[in-house]
């Protein structure tokens, strides 16, 4: 909430008064609900507290994005205006969060913002790419066709990462469940076995010393052991959200085998599907490579967009750019952009690099899988040979202890 001082002529005569209000979308509207004219307005202040930042700090799902996108993409070009479309979207929303954004936003609108200005004030929801092509779509006059290259992208971008995610949930559950049986057997059945190990007074083998003893300790301690794996799962948690830890987790995936060439294939379709998407809408060459730096997650190839940027700002070819030795993107990127560079199909060459790579991704996402599996079972078998191991070592020394 923010304090306003503005003027109004009100039965002719011209008062000057200070009111709180959302944004300047509510003074408008308020103003014009009471036949007032509005002379000047400006910000006096804002609330220590925002309201608005409670209210819409929970980010809208990407589907849901998606599909506003869309249906506004219809309903445009249908011939309805902004501010009909948002409104028969707000009667059909399930959403709280979504229908409180959208009121919002039909306030700003009918008070004589533009779309694309009235989408900057929820930056938690509508990425820069989002408003950007909004802007590019108004002043184009081509708005519905940047909401459906909007939609089309966000789409994209969507699968792309759910595929991802995808393919990483079997070996975490897999690794997961590892741990919790490792810690049963360690709580509940290694004790049994210790007890008659020391009623046979022989001496016991290394490897099942060091079971015994983890035993022993997880019996003993085993608020502190839970304690202790809370305490380091959320001490990692928030190392990787700071900016150091992300470089150090970007870094350790672009030298990992098997991950490290599907990570560049994922931002170098990242790249492309966003860049096609801007430029195709209107928006400079220079902002959109901006804009892009912003959508991609890894600090290694947006420090390249930052430097590639700076570089077609005086006249060098973006192809150029990102072809440069020591550069993370794949050869095919550089030559495909300079052949669209040299034809004029700039967008359609980003569309074809974008397609080419997701479509690399989600294979190489199914061959992860089939990869993981065989791994896993080595894994599995090891832990549990060594366990074996460790508790039938015992067996011998007594084979051995009565000959």
């Amino acid at each position: 909430m923010a304090i306003y001082k503005y003027k109004v002529i009100r039965e002719a005569k011209e008062y000057e008064e200070e009111k709180e209000f959302t944004d300047k979308g509510a003074l408008y509207a308020y103003v014009r609900k009471n036949d007032w004219s509005l002379i000047s307005a400006e910000e006096v202040r804002t609330r220590k507290i925002s309201l608005k930042f409670f209210s819409f700090s929970k980010k809208i799902k990407m589907a849901e994005q998606i599909t506003f996108a869309k249906n506004m993409a219809v309903m445009i070009d249908a011939g309805l205006s902004v501010s009909r479309a948002i409104s028969i979207l707000q009667k059909q929303s399930k959403n709280k969060n979504f229908i409180s954004v959208m009121d919002s936003l039909l306030t700003s609108i009918n008070g004589g913002e533009a779309f694309s200005k009235a989408l900057e004030a929820y930056p938690n929801i509508f990425s820069s790419i989002f408003v950007s092509m909004v802007r590019a779509g108004e002043e184009s006059g081509k708005l519905a066709y940047s909401l459906r290259v909007i939609a089309g992208q966000l789409e994209k971008s969507y699968q792309l990462t759910k595929k991802i995610k995808g393919a990483m949930i079997y070996p975490s559950v897999i690794v997961c469940v590892m741990i919790v049986i490792g810690i049963v057997l360690m709580v509940y059945m290694v004790p049994t076995l210790t007890a008659t190990f020391r009623g046979l007074n022989i001496t016991l083998p290394l490897p099942t010393r060091i079971v015994i003893y983890i035993s022993d300790f997880l019996r003993a301690n085993i608020l502190l052991t839970l304690l202790a794996i809370i305490g380091l799962v959320t001490a990692a948690v928030s190392g990787l959200k700071t900016e150091r830890g992300q470089k150090a987790l970007d870094l350790v995936s672009l030298k990992m085998p098997m991950i490290n060439t599907m990570v560049k294939e994922v931002n170098a379709a990242r790249t492309a599907r966003t860049l096609s998407s801007l430029i195709s809408s209107g928006v400079d060459i220079v902002v959109a490579i901006n804009i892009t730096t912003e959508v991609l997650s890894n600090h290694y190839f947006k420090e390249i967009l930052e430097k590639a940027e700076a570089q077609v700002q005086v006249g060098e070819p973006l192809s150029a750019s990102l072809s440069k030795p020591g550069t993370l993107y794949p050869v095919f990127v550089g030559e495909m952009l300079a052949v669209g560079e040299e034809t004029g199909k700039l967008t359609d060459m980003l569309d074809n690099i974008a397609s080419y790579y997701e479509g690399e991704v989600d294979q190489k996402t199914k061959d992860l899988s089939t990869i993981i599996e065989p791994f896993l079972m080595i894994l599995i078998g090891a832990a549990v040979g060594v366990f074996a191991i460790a508790m039938m070592l015992p067996t011998y020394s007594l084979v051995d202890a009565i000959q």
